[in-house]
């Protein structure tokens, strides 16, 4: 099947074609509002699209039949079959590979049906969340969040379902910094509630648990009940990963934490609900896509966006007085380090110069990019910001 055309890179005249993301983020005042301000003069498709999608084609793209999922076998595919001969799991094999950034298989273009990446495997929170967004698609496991990013760059799915901050973990930087590095579009935002079971093999009571595996956030939101049951905590990359070890290992006295979910695909018993010590344990995720979402007025919109200011005292009051004066609601702000320009030289001197760290600025707040208002605090953010972009404009999700 051939590559289609990737969607456009919207990016400033000044800044040059191959350098778009963050090395020179202090060279150059660049703000990606095009898509935005000016709706009737999208920006025509450039012919570096193609140039940069071929690059970051790992593996030639062909057609797969979505009857069977590729599946290959591992050093624990030995054990998995030992344990399938007890009969008191389903059949691990009919589950998706999932997708690696180095080995990245096509999908079928037929349209017939939405494709969701996701990191983790079945089961996992991530997949769930994929499949409130959209309930009839076809969900693509992913091993790491950056494979999702690029399953969607390289037109393998048609979104990407990625956890951006948790109620009681807080932010996930990973994606964070993703986002700047790779230019997909926010499109929409689910936010789900996490209930964390208690898991173990069929017959196998609580009591005779020893060890719990999971992810570590997970393990970290389940401490009160871990430590009253006296349980040692082993760590795994997420929790429906935790699931299939505990089934693969075949050991009585390892269980997982993990959702409802994972349980029935993995054929567990839950022994314990809701083990989490804040019951208002809320996630919530990005839906990323290739274009961006057309802003409109006719509902609530959230729009993110990421900045990094001049240097002068003051500057972060003066670029969040830009909301303030037009009465727009911030509801997130995060600082990340600039990862290219760690450090930066106070003044001029060359002995004992003042140094700190030059920050990223990620905001969030309540207006679409429809509204004049919003309009009129990102030019008025101009005079201020080195660099600014609008990652996404897309309509509030409150529900849980």
């Amino acid at each position: 099947m051939a590559l289609r055309a990737a969607s456009p890179i919207w990016i400033s005249p000044l800044r040059p074609h191959s350098k778009v993301g963050v090395s020179d983020l202090g060279l150059r005042r660049c703000v990606d509002l095009r898509c935005y301000l000016d709706l009737e003069r999208l920006p025509k498709w450039e012919c570096c699209c193609l140039s940069v999608l071929a690059q970051r084609a790992i593996t030639p793209v062909e057609d797969e039949k979505p009857s069977a999922p590729p599946v290959d076998t591992s050093g624990a595919t030995d054990q998995v079959q030992d344990t399938q001969s007890r009969g008191f799991h389903k059949d691990l094999n009919l589950l998706p590979k999932p997708l690696s950034a180095t080995d990245l298989s096509s999908s079928p273009g037929n349209g017939a049906q939405v494709r969701v990446a996701y990191q983790g495997i079945p089961g996992a929170y991530s997949e769930a969340a994929a499949l409130k967004a959209y309930p009839k698609c076809e969900t693509v496991p992913c091993d790491q969040f950056e494979a999702a990013f690029k399953a969607v760059e390289l037109w393998l799915v048609d979104k990407a379902v990625l956890p951006i901050e948790n109620s009681v973990g807080g932010s996930i930087h990973r994606n964070y910094d993703l986002l700047l590095r790779h230019r997909l579009h926010i499109v929409g935002e689910v936010q789900m509630v996490v209930n964390h079971c208690l898991l173990g093999l069929p017959g196998v009571p609580k009591e005779e648990l020893k060890r719990v595996l999971s992810h570590p956030q997970a393990l970290a939101q389940c401490e009160m009940t871990l430590t009253k049951l006296g349980i040692i905590r082993v760590s795994a990359d997420d929790t429906a990963g935790a699931a299939q070890m505990v089934v693969a290992n075949g050991e009585r006295d390892t269980g997982a934490i993990a959702s409802a979910r994972a349980a029935d695909i993995y054929g567990l018993n839950i022994l314990l609900e809701k083990i989490q010590d804040d019951d208002d344990n809320i996630t919530r995720f990005l839906i990323l896509a290739r274009e961006p979402m057309i802003p409109g007025s006719n509902r609530p919109h959230k729009t993110s966006i990421v900045f990094t200011l001049e240097e002068g005292p003051g500057m972060l009051f003066k670029a969040l007085a830009v909301f303030a004066l037009r009465d727009i609601n911030l509801t997130k702000i995060e600082s990340r380090p600039q990862r290219k320009r760690p450090l930066r030289v106070v003044d001029d001197s060359n002995k004992g110069s003042a140094r700190y760290f030059d920050y990223l600025f990620y905001i969030d707040f309540d207006a679409s990019m429809a509204e004049p208002r919003a309009q009129h605090a990102l030019a008025h953010l101009q005079e201020f910001a080195r660099f600014l972009r609008v990652l996404g404009c897309y309509p509030t999700d409150a529900t849980l």
